[in-house]
Order: C-alpha cells, then sequence, then structure tokens
C-alpha cells in the first residue's frame, strides 16, 4: 500500500522547490558583489556558474545541489547573466562531483550554515509536534520543519528525510492527543469504552452503532428512543470537558475521523486511537442527542397544538347547520319584537303567534351549549390526547 505523502506536489513545489517563475529568480537569486567576487575567482567558466547556482541553492531554498540534480534553466540563466558566462557550461561543472562536494563545504563557511545535526533534527521533530497539536495538514507541519532548520543555521535535509521528520511529528501529535483524552480514565472505564465495540445480544449491533443511529422523525416512540440513548451514554459518566484539554482543531480532527469510521474500523485501531475516538463519539453524540430531543419535544407539542386547532376549526364547520338555524330563530325573534313595538301589542303575545314560545325554550340548551362552545381553548383540546404525551413527558 502506498504510503500517505505529507505534502502534495504543488506544495512541495512550494515549499521545496526552486522558484522557476519570472519574479522570484529576482527576489532570491539575485548576486551580490562579494558573492559575484566569490564566483569568479574559479578559474573556469562552469566552476564559477556551478559555484553561484550553489550558492543561491544554499541561500534559498536552503540545501545543497542534489547528485544529478539540473536546476531549472531559467534559474540557471538568471545566474549565468549576471556572471557573463554561458548557461551551457553547468552541464560541465554537473558531472563534477568532487568539485561540487568541495564548493559546497567553502560556501557552507561563506554563508555561515552547516549540515543539520541530530540536535537539529530533533528540535524540527519538536516544532512539528508543536505545529500538529491544532493541525493534521501537512503544509503547516512541513513548513515548521524548514523554518526549524534555517532558524537554526543548518542545511535542509533531502525532501524524504524532512517528510519523515514532518511525519513522525504529526503521528505523535496524535498519540498525545489522544492519550490526553484518556488520561485519568481507569481500566474499567477503559473496558466499557470497548465493550460499545462488541455486538450487544439485547439489540442485535453494537451499541456505538445503536447510539449513532437514533430515529429522527418526530413520534413519541422515537423521542423515547432518542432518551434511551441519552441515558446510555449519560451512564457512561464521559466528561465533556475532556475536550478543553487538547487544541480545538485537533478534537475536530478526532471527532470527523470518527465520524467517518464505521464501528467495525473503529475497533482495528490501535488502543489509544480507539479509545479516544469513542470517548469523542461519546461527548458528541451526547451534545447532539440532546439537541435532537429538544427540537423532536417541539415538534411533537406544536403538531399536538395544530392537531388541537385543527379539531376547532372541524367543530366549526360539523355546528355551522346548527349555527345557521340559531341565526335564523334570531332573526326571526328580533322581528317579532320589532312587530310587537310597532302595534303596541305584548311582546310575549307576538313572539307565541310568530315564533312559537314552546320553539324558542327548546333551543334554549342549544344555543347555551353553542355560546359555550364558541371558543375552546386550544389547551383543552390539546390535553384531550394527553394520552401520547404522557409516554415521555414525565422523562423529558
Amino acid at each position: 500500500m502506498t504510503r500517505r505523502k505529507l505534502l502534495s506536489p504543488e506544495e512541495r513545489q512550494a515549499l521545496l522547490g526552486i522558484p522557476d517563475d519570472e519574479a522570484s529568480p529576482i527576489r532570491h537569486y539575485t548576486l551580490s558583489p562579494q558573492d559575484r567576487l566569490q564566483a569568479e575567482v574559479r578559474r573556469r567558466p562552469q566552476n564559477q556558474l556551478g559555484y553561484a547556482v550553489q550558492l543561491c541553492l544554499m541561500r534559498y531554498p536552503g540545501r545543497i545541489l542534489g547528485v544529478d540534480e539540473s536546476p531549472p534553466a531559467a534559474m540557471v540563466a538568471y545566474v549565468a547573466e549576471q556572471l557573463e558566462v554561458d548557461p551551457d557550461a553547468f552541464a560541465l561543472y554537473s558531472r563534477r562531483y568532487n568539485t561540487r562536494f568541495d564548493h559546497s563545504r567553502r560556501l557552507a563557511h561563506y554563508l555561515g550554515v552547516r549540515t543539520a545535526t541530530r540536535e537539529d533534527r530533533r528540535a524540527a521533530l519538536v516544532a512539528a509536534i508543536n505545529v500538529a497539536m491544532g493541525t493534521d495538514q501537512g503544509l503547516p507541519i512541513a513548513t515548521a520543519v524548514v523554518n526549524a532548520f534555517r532558524e537554526r543555521g543548518a542545511l535542509l535535509l533531502p525532501d524524504g528525510a524532512l517528510e519523515k521528520i514532518g511525519i513522525a511529528g504529526r503521528a505523535i501529535a496524535r498519540q498525545r492527543a489522544e492519550a490526553a483524552l484518556l488520561e485519568g480514565l481507569s481500566p474499567e472505564r477503559l473496558d466499557s469504552l470497548d465493550a460499545l465495540l462488541t455486538i450487544d445480544p439485547a439489540i442485535q449491533q453494537t451499541r456505538l452503532s445503536w447510539l449513532r443511529t437514533a430515529p429522527d422523525a418526530p413520534g413519541a416512540d422515537n423521542l423515547i428512543g432518542l432518551m434511551d440513548r441519552l441515558a446510555f451514554i449519560r451512564s457512561m459518566a464521559v466528561d465533556p470537558q475532556l475536550r478543553e484539554r487538547i487544541h480545538p482543531e485537533r478534537w475536530t480532527q478526532i471527532v470527523r475521523e470518527g465520524d467517518a469510521a464505521p464501528a467495525w474500523l473503529v475497533a482495528d485501531f490501535n488502543a489509544y486511537r480507539r479509545r479516544a475516538t469513542i470517548v469523542a463519539q461519546l461527548i458528541t453524540l451526547g451534545e447532539r442527542l440532546t439537541d435532537e430531543a429538544v427540537t423532536m419535544f417541539n415538534k411533537l407539542i406544536g403538531r399536538l397544538f395544530a392537531r388541537a386547532n385543527t379539531r376547532r376549526k372541524q367543530r366549526y364547520a360539523d355546528t355551522r347547520q346548527d349555527t345557521t338555524k340559531a341565526l335564523r330563530l334570531f332573526r326571526d325573534t328580533l322581528r317579532a319584537l320589532v312587530v310587537a313595538n310597532d302595534t303596541g301589542r305584548n311582546a310575549i303575545d307576538v313572539l307565541d303567534d310568530e315564533i312559537g314560545w314552546r320553539r324558542l325554550l327548546q333551543a334554549q340548551p342549544e344555543i347555551e351549549a353553542m355560546v359555550q362552545d364558541a371558543d375552546p381553548d386550544p389547551l383543552l383540546l390539546a390535553a384531550e390526547r394527553y394520552g401520547p404525551v404522557r409516554k415521555y413527558a414525565a422523562r423529558f
């Protein structure tokens, strides 16, 4: 299996490559009078050009010329132009290994740089670890490694060696973050974390998978399912403040990797990574399931009142015929009273003649019931469906 690279080809070129665009040679490879003097004292044109090219590379990006390496033609041409020599002379210089080695030794003294030592490697590793505590991205880590060598006046190692230091720093940073999350947990607690990855006969799946597959459709049973999962997470007694022990970006990375990994793959992680991933999953799942439970509860209560309003509207529709009948009776009563007033007759006699007193008395209970139910309280209508609510209200 191909080993994962720290840098992409584009990132590697930007950080460690020899720039070949139009502006960079001017910025990095313009020779000072003293630089030109150092080169011009060499006897042959190819040695002058090769010496100057090595000088430029040891200054930026900060390394010696590799075996059989041919720098970009634009860079060689720019240096040759300053020395007034033919750029093609560099081809003769590249064949003379001993000369190149002697020049690099002299140039190290001239530029005040040296070959990297074990202490330089260690400092670069520490720099990589410090940066990797907050990110898994290769470019910031590799940049920290390169800067560590430059700040100590050491020449850069070959690209492969630099990458190994960066990868090692990233791995150590991960291990330290994982250890920080697990620090202080008893062996029993660690075993309980591992148990989340074994099949539980009661649910026919691992507890981690069960926690991740919480129902999301609003419903009394689904809300109870969410609360069962929350109760289980809280029984694990994982302190959410454990996340404060590591860098936020490193925490996000652990959570992201855990979200993407199925339970069977998490089980294949090494012990520290496996348990740290489970801790992160428990904390984030606890937060997410709490939010989902509150949201589902709000939806259920909202649905309860929406249905109560629907029933109220339906009651209006169902009593429309009775309401029309009552209004007609009221209209006839008003007309009879107007007739009694205009003719001076007794109102009761007119009502009895026009409508019928018995009819009015019979309508009284129906009208009083209609008035009583004219604007029912939605809370009372909602309470009619308290049965489903009582399944989860107390636990919530």
